[in-house]
Order: structure tokens, then sequence, then C-alpha cells
């Protein structure tokens, strides 16, 4: 029997995790650093990256940690704008290509980003030519449309996918199942909005064979809905509930064995972009002899989309 619950699973996330995070600057940014990108047209192109201080997203995600780095209510209004002009300093003298807003939730919850914030925001990042923010599928509407016709560029929303296998998106308490993600897809496609997906890996409830097949059908199925990239997020502990699904053997935390076939079998699909995040990758190499060259591989195929050799290894044989 599963540890997890079929009910009261939002209680039983909240329970068990640590303490959140204090003194966060609702003037500042978490972070903001410069990043490359390859680009839909094939460029690669400096990317800034803000991490925004903001209210946790009002869903409570199973394997969820962001929550530890944010604010218990919403930042005041003109908070935003401010964060993004800090993040813009730190960048001088750079104006990157295209900009990431990541605030830790949905970029269009009213409720966590003021939409009387947007023409600021939008003023902010006028020297992008494309910007990438983050939303839950249910909260892609209206405020995404205006949102998009103050900016002087394109506007991508990527959306937390996660997995397309049915149950074990139901298990992860994210609020909505494979048709609310198809709609909200299409309903962005629809307005000449790029689409992104992020998916777990490996997600929680999976093991042996069953996490390169799911990897392989979850970008199949992003893509099959108008995603024009996927992301491949290691799938980390440390919030509590990961952990003690850890303990009961109901999750693994990824490899890079794991990280490197779902990057290949994807991009063989031919469909679109592909993308795994590296940052903090290195905390998943179990091997010292093979694991700096495995992570620049990663890297490269991130910038170059195209498949590579992989590292041998005596040591370790690429496990």
């Amino acid at each position: 029997m599963s540890v997890y619950p079929e009910q009261g699973r939002t209680a039983w996330i909240t329970a068990r995790r640590p303490a959140r995070a204090g003194g966060l600057d609702p003037g500042e940014p978490r972070a903001a650093f410069l990043e490359r990108e390859r680009r839909a047209d094939g460029q690669v192109v400096p990317t800034g990256v803000v991490l925004l201080t903001n209210k946790e997203c009002p869903w409570k995600c199973l394997m969820c940690d962001l929550w530890k780095e944010t604010t218990a209510e919403r930042v005041p209004p003109g908070s935003i704008p401010r964060q993004i002009a800090a993040a813009v300093r730190r960048w001088a003298p750079a104006r990157p290509a295209q900009v990431k807003l990541y605030n830790s939730g949905s970029f269009f919850d009213a409720a966590a980003i003021a939409p009387e914030d947007y023409a600021e925001i939008a003023r902010g990042v006028a020297f992008a030519g494309h910007v990438v923010v983050e939303c839950h599928p249910k909260l892609v509407g209206r405020r995404t449309l205006a949102f998009r016709d103050l900016l002087a560029g394109t506007l991508e929303v990527a959306m937390g996918l996660e997995t397309a296998h049915p149950e074990v998106l139901r298990r992860l308490n994210k609020g909505f199942d494979l048709a609310d993600f198809a709609r909200a897809a299409a309903q962005l496609r629809a307005e000449g909005i790029a689409v992104r997906a992020f998916l777990l890996a490996p997600p929680p409830f999976l093991a042996g064979d069953e996490i390169r097949a799911w990897a392989l059908q979850s970008a199949r199925f992003a893509f099959n809905c108008g995603a024009g990239a996927v992301t491949f997020i290691p799938t980390r502990g440390g919030n509590g509930a990961m952990d003690e699904l850890r303990a009961h053997g109901e999750f693994s935390p990824p490899t890079l064995a794991q990280l490197e076939e779902a990057q290949e079998a994807a991009l063989a699909l031919g469909l679109g972009r592909v993308f795994t995040d590296t940052w903090g990758l290195e905390t998943l190499a179990s091997c010292p002899r093979c694991a700096a060259g495995r992570l620049q591989r990663l890297q490269r195929i991130n910038l170059g989309q195209e498949p590579e050799p992989a590292v041998a290894c005596a040591r370790c044989g690429g496990r």
C-alpha cells in the first residue's frame, strides 16, 4: 500500500514541509543571471533569467520545492517591476535577446503578480525580443493576452506538464489533467503565443523501463499539443513529501543516465527543441571520472540540438 493518501493530499504534502526561508526582500529578485539558449529559429542567444520574489503558488504540487523561497503574501504592487529593474542593472551592460520571468508559481495568477503592474513589467523588458513566463494551464486566459499585447516582442508561456501518465499526473496534485493542458496549449498557439512544457525526470511512482517510456510519451504529447520546446527538470527531494516517498520506495532521485536517455529519445522525435535543466546537476553525478564530461555533453546538446556520442567511462560504464 502506498504511503501517499488518496484523499487529503494537500494536507499530507504541507504537513511534511520544512521551514520556509525568511528574509526575502520584495524589491529584489531571488536570483538574476545570464545564460545562453537556442531559440526556435536556431540561433543561440543570450538569455536573462529572473527568479522573482513572490508569493507561493495556490496549488500544492507533490514534488514542488519552490515554495521554500516564496513570501507568505503577495508582494506589494510595484515590487515586480522593481525586481526586474534590479535584475537588468545586474546584467548591465548586457541587454539579452530574450528574458525569462519565473515567479515560483503562475505569472497570470492575479493573487501573485498584480495585473496593474503588467505595463511597467513590459516596459522593463522592452529591450528583449522574446519573453518567457510560467503559468498553470488553468490560469491561461484574458490576462495572458493582455500582457502579450503590452510586450515589444513575442511571448512564450511555459507550463509544468510534468508527465503524460494520467494517473501519475493526478497524483502529483497539480489540479489539472491532460485535457486541460491541451486546451491551454491550443488557446496559446491560436493567439500566436509559443508554448514550452516542463517535464519531470523522473516522476515519482514510476520505475525501470516505465521511466524512459513515459519520458518519451510525455515529450510526444507536449509537442503534439503545440509545444515548441520541452525541458526535462531533474526531480529533487528535500521538500518533505518526496523524502517520505523515497523512504518508502515510491521515488528515486534521477541519475545522469536517465536524463541522458530522456533527452536523446525526445530529441530523436524531431518535433521541437529538447532541453535538460542542468542547474545543480553535478549533485546527481555518482562518478567523479566522467561527471564533468557528461554534464558538458548535456549542455552542448541543449545548445546544438544534435545528438552526440555518449561519454565512455571505464569506471562506471555510463550509469
